[in-house]
């Protein structure tokens, strides 16, 4: 293909399943974790991350990945998510730009293979238009399992050497 999509790296990560074995309830161990192996193996950080699919099976779940995934600072994801960005406003990073989970009806066992799907066809430039993100280059999915006990975390780009 003329428009191929690199895995730049990934990171899968667990924690314990029952909440009240967690140090934390306003953070998901599993996804710090994961991006942080997934940032590694990437030679990335969030900084560089143009858009993103991340896990809102509820929308307290959107606040902590953004949070967690390194977008914004720990207790602000209620913040970020309210700022006005669209797509890639002001440079910021795009948040869902499927709609996330709940749009789709959270399909179990689907809602990853959605998020490759979406980030695949935005790094392509196969998205319809008033979807697109304009010019990105860098992609991350985020999905949980078990009420945030396990994580994995993708990175795509369109070039094999961000």
């Amino acid at each position: 293909t003329d428009t191929p999509v690199w895995v730049k790296g990934s990171g899968a990560a667990s924690d314990y399943l029952a909440l009240h074995d967690r140090p934390s309830i306003t953070e998901l161990i599993a996804t710090k974790k994961a991006a942080e192996v997934a940032y590694k193996s990437s030679s990335l950080t969030a900084k560089n991350i143009d858009l993103a699919e991340v896990h809102d099976c509820f929308t307290i779940a959107e606040l902590l990945a953004t949070e967690d995934l390194g977008f914004a600072d720990k207790g602000d994801g209620g913040n970020f998510a309210s700022q006005e960005r669209g797509l890639r406003n002001n440079g910021d990073v795009t948040i869902n730009s499927s709609g996330g989970l709940k749009s789709k009806g959270h399909p179990l066992g689907a809602t990853g293979t959605g998020q490759v799907v979406e980030i695949f066809k935005q790094l392509r430039g196969d998205v319809e238009k008033g979807r697109q993100v304009d010019d990105a280059e860098v992609g991350l999915t985020h999905n949980v399992g078990g009420s945030g006990a396990t994580c994995a975390v993708h990175i795509f780009g369109r070039s094999p050497n961000d």
